[in-house]
């Protein structure tokens, strides 16, 4: 079923995001000559872990271009504009390889990488970053803004989520605009390879059209935090509690469940080709890596 917001309609042409081709969901094995086909139960397996000095990291962002794993630390209050929060880049094996990276900014979440720049959300406002220095180059400041959230580029614009107010809003040409309204608590945001933006709010997983109506894909796993677009029809959420969970064809099934040792599961990343989910423990203050399969 699909919904007509209330923000005025904007004609937008989605570019290409952010894409990891899944893996086969069979194991093949030739018995007799003949080759038998297995289902492959789907499972996250973890490979590894960080030490525990990335204080509330709430974001990873693997970047292809350099091949660096980014993760942002609010290390203050969440919302707070205290100057403590950080940014740091650590490896493909979990080594912390600059732990300030960027520093001075307050609450960083989101991050999304356009020509050349690193953009991160930060309370009310996009910072955006020289990718190659890591030199704060422009914030921009945005109007009434609550508790900005994460971030996904489609190759022209930025989008971002203000979670308290409930928006999806974007950068362009310098200027901020607003694509959605009346989204509760929208929080988690992907381009998928349909060219289309994806989100997650307090009502589900939701595919948006161009002129902001949208479809709910998945009711049950509500309030979400990090997504994953595997291919178009098979994704990752993840619920900020602990809980990982693998959508296809809009059923969900829990990979994993960390809710009982109190280590959270953010807004995770991935590297493509290797199928690895990138996963910011927040009050856990390290990133820990699976393997995932499906």
């Amino acid at each position: 079923m699909k919904h007509q917001l209330k923000s005025i309609p904007l004609i937008i042409a989605l570019g290409w995001g952010v894409f990891a081709c899944g893996s086969s969901n069979t194991n093949t094995e030739r018995i007799g000559g003949e080759v038998i086909a297995e289902p492959v139960t789907p499972s996250l397996t973890l490979l590894w872990e960080t030490p525990a000095e990335l204080i509330t990291n709430e974001s990873v962002h693997f970047e292809p271009s350099n091949g660096n794993i980014y993760v942002t630390n609010i290390e203050g209050g969440p919302a707070e504009k205290d100057g403590v929060g950080s940014i740091s880049i650590i490896s493909k094996d979990g080594q912390i390889v600059e732990r300030e990276w960027v520093k001075g900014l307050h609450a960083p979440k989101g991050m999304t990488v356009l020509d050349g720049k690193l953009y991160v959300t930060d309370v009310d406002a996009l910072v955006e970053i020289d990718l190659a220095t890591g030199e704060i180059l422009k914030k921009y400041e945005v109007e009434n803004a609550q508790f900005l959230n994460d971030a996904d580029t489609d190759g022209s614009r930025v989008y971002f989520t203000d979670m308290r107010a409930n928006k999806i809003l974007y950068l362009e040409n310098g200027v901020i605009g607003t694509f959605a309204e009346d989204q509760p608590n929208i929080n988690g945001l992907r381009i998928g390879p349909d060219k289309v933006l994806y989100g997650l709010d307090a009502e589900g997983f939701k595919k948006y059209d161009s002129d902001a109506t949208f479809e709910v894909i998945n009711d049950v796993v509500t309030g979400g935090d990090g997504l994953i677009i595997l291919d178009g029809s098979t994704f990752l959420v993840s619920r900020w509690k602990g809980e990982i969970y693998l959508i296809q064809d809009g059923k969900e099934t829990l990979l994993l469940d960390t809710s009982a040792a109190e280590s959270n599961t953010a807004d995770i990343g991935f590297i493509p080709g290797e199928n690895i989910v990138l996963v910011p423990t927040f009050f856990k203050d390290k990133v820990a890596a699976y393997r995932l399969a499906y």
